[in-house]
């Protein structure tokens, strides 16, 4: 398999992360392969896509030694990209969660339309424990699923949220034990790809379109304090720290 595996079964086409050496985390060359996989237009029989990886985690995040390489240039990550073409593709995409979304990796489930989840796995953003914060796009997406409660603990603390409080705050859609992940996800494709393709479509577009009100708000200062804290010298410690297994030293530089 490739590290990103592509399956294309009649009405059900699988995308799969396959890195599970590296947790799943995300590198360049995998977030192309994810957003060509989302640009192009379903074929006729299509009617859903599912994200899911191998491995005991379901994404780390952004690949951390291919991210500190970057940190002096500017611009966003090519995330937001690979995150807009799922977002936007035409029918809609179940993630399969099998165990730990954390930062890109938890903005990749959280950018499906439906969710189905152990219980074992937890979600987060650990941004701010390492130097770094999320771009409004990304940030847009925890407000729009989480609710600004609980996007304030999800970003401002950083740590993971087991999946079952995730499912009680309604960000993630189903939960099952480990043991059963496989035939619920199996029951959810079944009923996806029964429905009208037409309808799908329609639907997707209407809650693409809907919840985009966002965009429209000025946020150039916003995105200046990001940009800052992504040239810091915190994300530089606080990147390394994390690849060294050890508590980050904070300056507040």
């Amino acid at each position: 398999m490739k590290v990103v595996d592509i399956r294309e079964d009649g009405a059900v086409r699988t995308v799969t992360l396959n890195r599970p050496e590296k947790r799943n985390a995300l590198s360049g060359e995998m977030l192309d392969l994810l957003e060509a996989a989302f640009r192009r237009e379903p074929p006729q029989d299509e009617r859903v896509t599912v994200i899911r990886s191998t491995g005991p985690v379901f994404c780390a995040g952004l690949d951390l030694r291919e991210r500190a390489a970057t940190l002096d240039r500017p611009g966003a990550s090519s995330i937001e990209g690979t995150l807009e073409a799922i977002e936007h593709y035409p029918l809609p995409v179940l993630g399969v969660v099998q165990g730990d979304a954390i930062a890109g990796g938890n903005e990749l489930a959280l950018h499906c339309d439906l969710v189905v989840a152990s219980t074992t796995a937890r979600f987060g953003m650990s941004l701010a424990q390492i130097g770094l914060a999320p771009t409004w796009f990304l940030a847009k997406k925890l407000l729009e699923v989480c609710g600004p409660v609980a996007a304030r603990e999800v970003l401002l603390l950083g740590d993971p949220l087991p999946a079952e409080r995730m499912h009680a705050l309604g960000v993630i859609s189903f939960l099952a034990a480990p043991e059963d992940l496989e035939v619920e996800a199996t029951r959810i494709i079944q009923r996806l790809a029964h429905n009208a393709p037409l309808s799908l479509r329609a639907m997707k577009a209407l809650l693409v379109r809907e919840m985009a009100f966002r965009d429209e708000i000025g946020h150039e200062d916003v995105d200046a304090l990001i940009e800052t804290a992504r040239r810091s010298n915190d994300a530089k410690e606080g990147i390394a720290a994390r690849l060294e297994k050890r508590l980050p030293e904070f300056t507040g530089r």
